[in-house]
């Protein structure tokens, strides 16, 4: 006889689970305990539920399971930033990492195993997209890094952006159900405000986005106002070309009044010329915005180059001069893969 697969209770609305235990002829509120302890106390397994009987928690084990993540391998660079290796209930891996400064501690969480799109710079994009993660697998990469800050840093995570492996509004639904209970008082209660959503732009999403009036920030990563040249590092550029990408970011200024990050690599002989910095600051002016210029992580092959200090500097001169604010953001993690780009399960 064929076992039936079991269903993993935390796909269950709290009025589902309240549901569930009136049809076992309990009282409705044992689903207002077990909501608890699935999200708020992130438990493991159901023998973790000390609070309710032994005999309930047999009958959950025979209904259900909880499909939690494994941290299967944590790595610590030497500026403190850890990587884990994150298993999944299918043994998939994905990766998320802990980013420490002396103010904070971000988590940067992935939303895909693997990603959808093509960017030729980005290790992750190397990757076959396996599947999209549920919105439990997002939450548990988020408590694990949670811990970790508590643990080595004996402070809070303060501060997430889905900057990981995946492009998140390709997973949108279940990227928004994630941040909906990481920001409600039953999960983790943490501001939306704390939250950065980074997107390679897909300009229907983000209309969706503003539609859906969302409070979390959001990050573009353009590292061109060129179609041309954004095309040939970003090739889905083709489908989503900046004229619909900057025409989506205005519709979300209009209806967020939240300003946009963008986030900007500059490469050696590919967008280190006056007429690409002369496009960006043509491109900011659409809709109130500010630039983060990151410093380029290698990905082994060599194509790509961080440009040299005169280019950074001829942005940063060329943006102030136009009242765009800008900043420099080093990488953190490169000793171990785990800085922007390099995320690609080499364990």
């Amino acid at each position: 006889m064929m076992e039936v697969k079991k269903k993993d209770i935390r796909a269950l609305t709290k009025a589902q689970l309240r549901n569930f235990f009136i049809k076992q002829g309990d009282k409705a509120f044992r689903g207002n305990q077990v909501y608890e302890w699935l999200w708020q106390k992130s438990a493991h397994s159901f023998e973790d539920m000390t609070n309710i009987s032994l005999d309930t928690r047999e009958m959950l084990k025979a209904h259900f399971v909880i499909n939690h993540i494994k941290v299967d391998q944590m790595q610590r660079s030497a500026d403190g930033t850890i990587k884990n290796a994150v298993r999944l209930h299918d043994d998939l891996i994905v990766e998320s990492v802990l980013i420490p400064t002396p103010n904070r501690t971000t988590a940067c969480v992935s939303s895909q195993v693997g990603c959808s799109l093509d960017c030729r710079f980005c290790a992750t994009a190397r990757l076959k997209r396996m599947r999209n993660l549920n919105p439990d697998e997002i939450y548990d990469q988020v408590v694990a890094i949670d811990n970790e800050s508590r643990l080595y840093f004996n402070r809070p995570l303060s501060n997430i952006v889905f900057m990981g492996m995946g492009e998140p509004l390709m997973n949108y639904n279940n990227v928004l159900k994630a941040i909906d209970k990481i920001t409600s008082p039953e999960g983790l209660g943490m501001s939306p405000k704390r939250i950065v959503v980074s997107t390679s732009g897909v300009p229907k999403m983000i209309k969706k986005l503003a539609d859906d009036e969302v409070k979390f920030k959001l990050a573009v990563s353009l590292h061109s106002a060129l179609d041309e040249v954004r095309t040939s590092i970003m090739p889905f550029n083709a489908t989503f070309p900046l004229k619909d990408l900057r025409e989506a970011l205005q519709y979300w200024y209009a209806k967020t009044k939240n300003r946009i990050t963008y986030e900007y690599v500059v490469w050696e002989g590919i967008n280190d010329k006056r007429k690409d910095v002369d496009a960006l600051v043509a491109f900011c002016k659409f809709a109130p915005s500010k630039v983060n210029l990151i410093e380029y992580n290698p990905i082994d092959d060599g194509e790509f180059q961080q440009a040299d200090n005169k280019a950074l500097d001829m942005y940063i001169n060329i943006l102030e001069a136009n009242n765009i604010t800008v900043t420099v953001r080093r990488s953190r993690g490169k000793d171990i893969d785990a800085a922007c780009g390099q995320l690609a399960n080499k364990t």
